[in-house]
């Protein structure tokens, strides 16, 4: 539906909204304004022409009015316009680029107070103005009027970017250039669609209370993974593309093999602990994110410092969590086992942890690919294909191990093609990317890697990634069994299908990203956020002598202080002190949102919290 209410900013001889008026139907209203007084416009002839027309149609004109300050031009009852429109702003004369920043920054910050909550702003710069990769040729960064930070000052995020069309409006003529009746360089020139951002706030994390027999537990969710416990990608009703690749993914495997699917209900591991874990389900768990809990016979409308979730929302997290031994218990804690069984937990790394239970299960039938799917979550570097939660559907396949090879090749086989299906879809809507499946073989001499050769994210470099693996097994138990087990990340498998570049979008709450996804269909995914700015900051520190520097650790409290925000951390330098032989560590971390405003002050103010946060938990001394 067209908008109903027109803001037109800036306008210099009314030429853009006469031309405008005439394309719009009766049902829209346009306000327009410019700066002069009525006045300064008196000896000039096509502005008064142009105002005679607008009043005629009966457009709304208002002089005197201050871009940088609308809340003041408008009443309360006069506001919430649907699109506002700043053609080739320019403070005039000779101004620079950090006097047309300051303009436009101040522009996106009077915005917000008179922008209707789902409406748009439309800034048109001349070619290279605004410093985005849009341009052609792009300016440097320090040279550009950095449109994108200066919006996010305001709560705004580019959402489009189209070229400005003068055939679309042919009676517009653009004047002001240096404050004199001379058009502006309108070749090249680019038309930025900016929407409200999401509110950047700090998230606290949530409180849980969990029943472990007849005893009832608390928790908080870790830092490092706030918002993302207890989501519901892959339940019924979500329209989530997590779940949707995922059925998509079962249901071509099933044209192949009998399915049996799982409900993901395993809280813990077997009784014994580790040591019924094999080699390749206990890697992970170096990485695990360990959860303390704490006894609570409250109510939970008494807990604080977060969401409360109530017995039927925790029933899905509760089957997340493993009870496990942690690594780094000493001899004297191994004495009080009984508590700590009952006060420590584990965010299950994988869900290869359940592959014990399900194998021994009287239900397990060998022939038969078994089926279960569930969020699980591990510490991981900051790279741009790594994340620290993600969905994992795991493939259970039992048989004969006299018939091993031809199970294994069959399963492979279906496999790729169930791949290949998927990641053709896009291609097949018209899109001029390709991705290309293949098993790599591991040293071991019985496990592959899956991987994929994309071109689904905007490069002209083929990307490899790691979706998976296919290992196989035997066990004391099933002694004439042989057993397959295929992890996929489904995560990364709907960003190769869709092209979603950066997987935090999976996890954003803003609901203009399940609009991308129709039903029945895939097409590439158009983001809503485009260019988003980057800030470096660097940071040195001495390492304790006496600790070992955990640099996934490190990493660990940079996303979470961050809430995810950094996208890099570069190690720049090693430096000893020649006298004292101390060591000191120099980093580079750049942080960059791909769904919110972010800016320079919010980033400043997470590097300070990181120092602090480095210095008490990594014990280094930050210099």
């Amino acid at each position: 539906m067209a908008p109903r209410r027109l803001l037109l900013v800036g306008e210099g001889n009314f030429s853009f909204a006469a031309a405008l008026s005439e394309t719009l139907d009766a049902s829209t209203r346009v306000t327009a304004t410019c700066l002069q007084r009525p006045a300064d416009l008196a000896r000039d002839p096509v502005a008064g022409e142009n105002l005679q027309r607008l009043r005629e149609r009966g457009t709304e004109v208002r002089f005197g009015v201050d871009c940088t300050r609308l809340a003041d031009a408008f009443e309360l009852h006069h506001r919430e316009f649907d699109r506002i429109y700043f053609n080739f702003p320019h403070c005039g004369r000779k101004a620079g680029v950090a006097k047309n920043r300051e303009l436009l920054a101040k522009f996106f910050q009077s915005c917000k107070d008179v922008l209707a909550e789902e409406g748009e702003v439309h800034v048109a710069l001349c070619r290279g103005q605004g410093g985005t990769p849009a341009d052609k040729p792009t300016r440097e960064w320090h040279n550009s009027w950095q449109v994108v930070a200066m919006a996010a000052l305001g709560g705004f995020i580019l959402s489009d970017v189209r070229p400005f069309s003068c055939e679309a409006v042919p009676e517009y003529k653009c004047t002001g250039y240096r404050s004199q009746d001379k058009s502006f360089h309108v070749e090249g020139a680019l038309n930025h669609i900016f929407t409200r951002s999401l509110p950047f706030e700090g998230s606290q994390p949530r409180i849980f209370r969990i029943k472990l027999g007849d005893r009832w537990f608390s928790f908080a969710e870790p830092d490092a993974l706030v918002g993302k416990l207890n989501r519901g990608f892959l339940e019924t009703p979500s329209c989530h593309p997590i779940r949707t690749i995922n059925e998509k993914l079962i249901a071509e495997l099933g044209k192949a093999f009998p399915l049996k699917r799982l409900k993901c209900s395993f809280p813990f591991l077997p009784e014994g602990s580790t040591s019924d874990l094999t080699s390749w389900n206990c890697d992970s768990l170096s990485a695990a994110f360990w959860i303390s809990l704490c006894e609570d016979n409250s109510n939970s409308e008494s807990l604080t410092g977060g969401t409360t979730q109530d017995m039927e929302d925790f029933l899905v997290l509760f089957s997340e969590f493993s009870l496990l031994k942690d690594p780094g218990r000493d001899s004297k804690e191994e004495a009080h086992e009984e508590i700590y069984v009952q006060t420590k937990v584990c965010l299950r790394p994988s869900l290869l942890v359940h592959v014990q239970a399900v194998i021994q299960g009287p239900d397990f039938l060998p022939g038969s690919l078994h089926v279960l799917s569930g969020p699980v979550f591990r510490k991981c570097h900051i790279l741009p294909f790594t994340m620290p939660a993600f969905h994992e559907t795991l493939f259970i396949l039992g048989f004969n191990k006299n018939l091993k090879d031809g199970y294994l090749q069959s399963l492979l086989d279906h496999l790729k093609g169930a791949l290949d299906s998927l990641l053709i879809q896009t291609l097949l809507e018209g899109s001029k990317l390709s991705s290309s499946v293949e098993f790599v073989f591991q040293p071991n001499g019985k496990d592959y890697i899956i991987n994929v050769k994309s071109h689904n994210f905007g490069s002209d470099c083929a990307k490899d990634l790691i979706i998976g693996s296919v290992t196989t097994s035997v066990t004391s138990i099933h002694k004439d069994q042989c057993f397959m087990f295929v992890s996929m990340n489904l995560d990364l498998l709907a960003m190769l299908v869709w092209g979603i570049s950066d997987w935090r979008m999976l996890w954003t709450f803003d609901h203009r990203f399940l609009k991308n996804f129709v039903p029945g269909k895939i097409e590439p995914f158009k983001s809503y956020s485009l260019y988003p700015p980057c800030y470096v900051h660097d940071i040195s520190f001495w390492l304790d002598e006496k600790k070992q520097f955990d640099e996934l650790e490190f990493h660990t409290v940079a996303r979470a202080v961050s809430q995810d925000t950094v996208i890099s951390i570069q190690f720049l330098s090693r430096f000893q002190h020649p006298k004292t032989r101390q060591v000191s560590l120099c980093y580079r971390l750049t942080y960059q949102t791909c769904d919110k405003a972010l800016t320079p002050h919010q980033v400043a103010s997470m590097q300070s919290q990181f120092r602090k946060e480095i210095q008490q938990r990594l014990h280094v001394i930050p210099r």
